[in-house]
């Protein structure tokens, strides 16, 4: 009579587990029981633990191996397969590849011990390796008024970034000496870790991933390899730009030891004084006299380029609104210019002159209204 746990019981799941099921609760138990996760008393325990979650995994994962466990037991398994080919059959590849989201040698322990620096099966690459990178991208802020959101402007902007090195030319090594090859590793970046029946290669403690260590380090980035500095750059910005609107400088970010990253500026419009924008459209309010209102005539009126004249009609009402076409923001991605919304207030005077009260009082009677 086999001695060995249940599959579905070491991995807590049911046995009409999906395996999509059987794949999560293999990915939460292998975070768990790692070895080198653990504390050091309790290494070998976990590595007892992973060993078998791993074959519980390995045997019900597989439709026909399942299918022979569901119907025989352990005994099922024994008997058809060592050992080792349950391994060798598994296809933690498919698991590796849809949990970590990578295609072809993407693995779930990529995922799981990423952070860790194992490379698992050879599929991972060392540090060493990736170290050859982009370089990161940088964002800044750029505050600027309407006018220039609607107009378009060419902006200096001051961007603090890492830079290579120029004394050491981004070796990180003392001009004159050279890296050496990491006596640990052997220029690998990495070394092997056996855990049962499969091996990790882990970053190289002593070099960190990078095949060679620096005996003499440059004094100016000690022996980073880079510095930092401030860079000015002129940005160009597009007529039309609105809050949160994001500008993408290509190769203005910071240097990596592939390729430069990216500036990503973002535009903070400055709230106007008079102007209310609303989409590509402003508005504004004018005060016109009672005089102007009943008999209409040219008033002056606030724009973004300086002052309008614009005609109202005798008769206008307070609280009427016009439109002043093409004299808003321009799209920033059309040619479509808004426009400008002018609302009007009347002026009602609160103290009226002898001669004006005269009128206001003939006017009153010719109207019907008496006193």
């Amino acid at each position: 009579m086999s001695t060995k746990r249940d599959y579905y019981e070491i991995l807590g799941v049911q046995k009409n587990a999906s395996l999509d099921d059987i794949k999560k609760a293999y990915r939460e138990l292998a975070l768990k029981f790692h070895p080198d996760r653990v504390q050091p008393d309790q290494k070998k325990e976990a590595e007892t633990r992973f060993k078998e979650i791993s074959e519980a995994y390995a045997v019900i994962s597989d439709e026909q191996k399942r299918s022979l466990y569901d119907n025989y037991g352990h005994s099922g398994i024994d008997q058809k397969y060592a050992q080792e080919d349950i391994f060798r059959g598994a296809d933690f590849s498919s698991i590796f590849r849809e949990m970590g989201g990578a295609s072809g040698a993407g693995s779930i322990f990529e995922e799981i011990f990423g952070d860790m620096g194992f490379d698992v099966f050879g599929s991972r690459q060392t540090r060493g390796q990736s170290f050859r990178r982009r370089g990161r991208d940088l964002q800044v802020a750029v505050d600027i008024s309407l006018e220039e959101a609607a107009k378009g402007l060419e902006k200096i902007i001051t961007v603090p970034r890492y830079e290579p090195c120029q004394s050491c030319s981004g070796t990180g090594a003392k001009a004159g000496t050279k890296k050496t090859v990491c006596p640990q590793c052997r220029g690998a970046g990495k070394t092997v870790v056996s855990n049962g029946f499969f091996q990790l290669a882990q970053t190289c403690s002593r070099c960190g991933g990078e095949g060679s260590i620096i005996s003499t380090p440059c004094p100016d980035c000690h022996g980073e390899g880079r510095v930092k500095v401030t860079k000015k750059i002129k940005v160009k910005i597009p007529a039309g730009v609105n809050n949160d609107s994001q500008l993408r400088v290509r190769g203005e970010g910071e240097a990596g030891t592939n390729s430069r990253g990216d500036l990503y500026v973002v535009i903070e419009v400055r709230q106007h004084d008079i102007f209310e924008r609303h989409n590509n459209d402003i508005i504004t309010s004018i005060n016109i006299s009672m005089s102007k209102a009943v008999l209409g005539g040219e008033v002056e009126v606030p724009a973004l380029e300086g002052k309008l004249s614009m005609k109202v009609p005798p008769g206008t009402q307070p609280g009427r609104i016009f439109r002043l076409k093409g004299k808003g923001v321009p799209d920033l991605h059309s040619r479509d210019i808004g426009d400008e919304l002018v609302r009007v207030n009347v002026d009602i005077p609160i103290r009226l002159s002898s001669q004006q009260r005269k009128i206001m009082e003939e006017f009153s009677r010719v109207s019907g209204e008496g006193r």
